[in-house]
């Protein structure tokens, strides 16, 4: 079995759109399908990938079956995502002081005649 992480169920905007939305409250799988115009069975595939990254899980309540978001594994992405951050806003802050300083007016010295 392929091995599967958060940054894998993160990637598709299907995926991410059922993790916004059972964020705000748990859905019945019934729920989070009707807001989609794929079949049943792909709906079905998003949710084992969410479910095999840990990112929501699966309760049975009493012939329903509700996801739940489970959205702690997204530090992972956060974490990742950081260290960029630090980077990009390092070379932004050189860019900006790079751009002042080379906007300074340009003295011209008189030219001797």
């Amino acid at each position: 079995m392929m091995r599967r992480d958060v940054f894998q169920a993160i990637a598709d905007p299907t995926r991410r759109e059922i993790i916004n939305m059972i964020a705000r409250q748990p859905l019945n799988l019934n729920a989070v399908a009707d807001n989609f115009d794929i079949s049943r069975p792909a709906i079905s595939k998003h949710i084992k990938i969410l479910t095999e990254c840990g990112l929501i899980t699966i309760k049975q309540q009493g012939r329903e079956r509700f996801c739940e978001a489970r959205l702690q594994k997204l530090r992972e992405v956060n974490e990742w995502i950081a260290q960029y951050q630090v980077f990009w806003t390092g070379k932004l802050d050189a860019l900006e002081t790079f751009l002042a300083n080379d906007n300074q007016p340009i003295k011209h010295k008189p030219s001797k005649k």
